[in-house]
């Protein structure tokens, strides 16, 4: 996958936002303020961070050795950071969704609501 197409991906999903808290370098998605997906768009290859579960994570990492590693300079538990070129994007696209749905999971109820509530 492309940083391009990872950006669109991204970035139609329900509620997001995208934008450069840390610098012009990193681009971040949000979902109602709250971070589910970053890359820093000069790291080569290209590579981003996605939240995953725990133990989802240790089984990723194992089966994609070298190309899913503990979040670069995020939660070694909870964050992957994934080489977009050497993972099949059919698996990229359900990784993103599954941090945005972790994400909105742990949003509080009315925020939830507010989310659902967009058109």
């Amino acid at each position: 996958m492309h940083i391009e197409a990872f950006r669109e991906y991204c970035i139609v999903k329900k509620g997001v936002t995208e934008g450069f808290p840390f610098g012009a370098d990193v681009l971040v998605f949000k979902v109602m303020n709250k971070m589910f997906a970053l890359t820093a768009l000069d790291r080569l290859p290209p590579q981003v961070n996605l939240k995953c579960d725990p133990e989802w994570a240790v089984e990723l990492r194992e089966a994609y050795d070298g190309h899913i590693i503990p979040g670069y300079h995020m939660n070694k538990n909870t964050w992957n950071t994934v080489y977009l070129q050497q993972v099949p994007e059919k698996l990229i696209r359900e990784l993103i969704d599954h941090s945005y749905d972790l994400i909105v999971a742990g949003l509080p109820k009315k925020t939830r609501q507010a989310l659902e509530d967009l058109e």
